[in-house]
């Protein structure tokens, strides 16, 4: 059974920075991507970053790129979301997803992730 725990969220004052950790219960697979999405209050949850299996390949959604990076450690089996530049805006539960069908393809859509993680709250104050 595939288990994702993110950790690292919290209060943050705008312009801070916050790193999200997420622990995956098995090994990678070759060509997998792992992801990170965020779900605001009375939002739908969308896509923030990927990261192919070697990491030689990322993605990020326009409202987060050259703030946030994303990274990975395959041998310890975790993802990381490093946020610089945090605006109000960015509040929201981020949560770590897992596509281990991808065959290297970074998709930005919900459907394509297996595995999911509870979320971890990250609030940004003005």
């Amino acid at each position: 059974q595939v288990q994702l725990v993110e950790s690292g969220g919290g209060l943050v004052q705008a312009g801070g920075s916050l790193r999200l950790s997420c622990a995956a219960s098995v090994r990678p697979f070759s060509n997998d991507v792992m992801g990170w999405f965020r779900q605001a209050a009375g939002k739908e949850r969308e896509f923030v970053a990927a990261i192919t299996w070697g990491g030689g390949s990322t993605n990020y959604a326009d409202s987060v790129k050259g703030r946030f990076t994303i990274s990975r450690d395959n041998a310890k089996n975790m993802v990381y979301l490093q946020m610089n530049s945090l605006k109000p805006e960015d509040t929201a539960v981020y949560y770590c997803a897992a596509d281990y069908r991808a065959g290297g393809r970074i998709s930005v859509h919900l459907r394509e992730y297996d595995y999911w993680g509870q979320g971890t709250q990250v609030t940004v104050s003005s």
